[in-house]
């Protein structure tokens, strides 16, 4: 007899499947192969101490500072610890007690159904001259040949863009950002090139995505975050994609000392807020995509804390995009130039997959497409061959 450890299962049902476990066994192992972590803010000091006592009662366990048990302070932060099938006894048993976890039961609840989406790469196309990668700038004759590429390459979206969003970058009119992206827009319509890909119009400005999406783009990527109504009312009005993005300030002022008491709390939030807006005004909860902003008006620490529990967006329901593309998070790590960013990029990336990101906003489409396909290989249970 031989024993190895495994490593992490990504498919778990698909494991128990190969091993020859009947489907009844399947249904009710996996959720015992999952270990979950809740961080739990300000939670009141008799909650805390009536959810450890639960969460050891069924195995699980809440970890607590040393003062909870003798209520020297009326709220503590709080480690709830645990299987899948753990958070599904709690998010029930939690229901019937008092001191607010019936709410924390509601909360744990919402990450008891969250569907996988596969992975997808979206290629940028940026139509300025100031962009902060000079890889990714494209005057018209340009853009279109890199638009053929990345389609050759296997990309899914391709996002255009006529507006620097770089940190200081400077404000440009409605007239001038339409005047950069028409010929673009136009030859997307004319060459049927949305038959290929999905194509992302990078904008906050309405005259400029109505024309994008009456040329056949079928995404939104509003850094704003739907902060104008016009932006989501041509959402619903042409059934387009929403990718929802958080900063903090704006471009032009977002990196000078970002701040946060909690940034997951406040960027999840802020999620809260603008979903239910889409929703108010029409737009199908489908058709919404979340984006935490890297670089938007966030620390290196900020960022790194947004990517590490990046799963806990998944909870909205909808999917998430990821964009690190050779961004200065990763000269803060590593020194490293612009150009030089690559492996810094695929690395943040790759993680950010495992962690649920389901759309990859990259510069470099072809090097994606070979890491997510080994990526997935790695990740794949084949019977026979755990």
């Amino acid at each position: 007899m031989n024993i190895y450890r495994l490593g992490e299962a990504w498919d778990k049902k698909e494991l128990l499947k190969s091993l020859g476990v009947e489907s009844g066994g399947i249904a009710i192992m996996s959720t015992k192969m999952e270990l979950y972590y809740f961080y739990l803010k300000d939670l009141r000091t008799p909650a805390a101490n009536i959810l450890k006592q639960d969460a050891l009662s069924i195995g699980a366990d809440l970890a607590v500072p040393s003062g909870v048990i003798t209520c020297e302070k009326e709220q503590y932060d709080c480690l709830l610890i645990g299987t899948k099938k753990h958070i599904e006894i709690l998010s029930k048993k939690e229901l019937a007690q008092p001191f607010g976890l019936k709410s924390v039961a509601k909360e744990l609840k919402k990450f008891l159904s969250i569907d996988k989406h596969s992975v997808q790469i979206m290629g940028v196309i940026n139509a300025n001259d100031d962009s902060f990668y000079a890889g990714s700038r494209f005057l018209t004759g340009g853009a279109l040949l890199q638009i053929q590429q990345m389609i050759d390459d296997g990309v899914s979206y391709i996002d255009i863009g006529a507006v620097s969003s770089r940190p200081s970058a400077s404000a440009v009119s409605p007239k001038v950002e339409l005047k950069r992206i028409k010929v673009i827009c136009d030859a997307v319509k004319s060459q049927k090139l949305y038959q290929k890909a999905i194509f992302s119009i990078d904008s906050y400005t309405p005259e400029v995505i109505e024309y994008a999406l009456a040329c056949g783009f079928g995404l939104i990527n509003d850094i704003t975050g739907g902060q104008d109504d016009a932006v989501i009312a041509l959402a619903v009005k042409y059934h387009a994609k929403l990718c929802i993005m958080h900063m903090q300030g704006k471009p032009q002022d977002m990196q000078t000392n970002p701040h946060y008491e909690d940034v997951m709390v406040e960027v999840s939030d802020f999620f809260e807020e603008r979903i239910a807006k889409c929703e108010a005004m029409g737009l199908k909860h489908e058709h919404i995509i979340l984006d935490v902003g890297i670089g938007f008006g966030k620390s290196l620490e900020h960022n790194l804390t947004l990517i590490r529990n990046l799963s806990h967006f998944q909870k909205f329901g909808c999917e998430i995009l990821i964009g690190a593309s050779r961004k200065s998070m990763i000269d803060k790590i590593t020194p490293a130039t612009t150009d030089k960013r690559l492996p810094g990029t695929l690395a943040i990336h790759l993680k950010a997959a495992d962690n649920g990101a389901s759309i990859i906003r990259c510069h470099d489409v072809a090097e994606h497409q070979q890491a997510l396909i080994v990526w997935e290989t790695i990740h794949k249970t084949q019977k026979g061959n755990l």
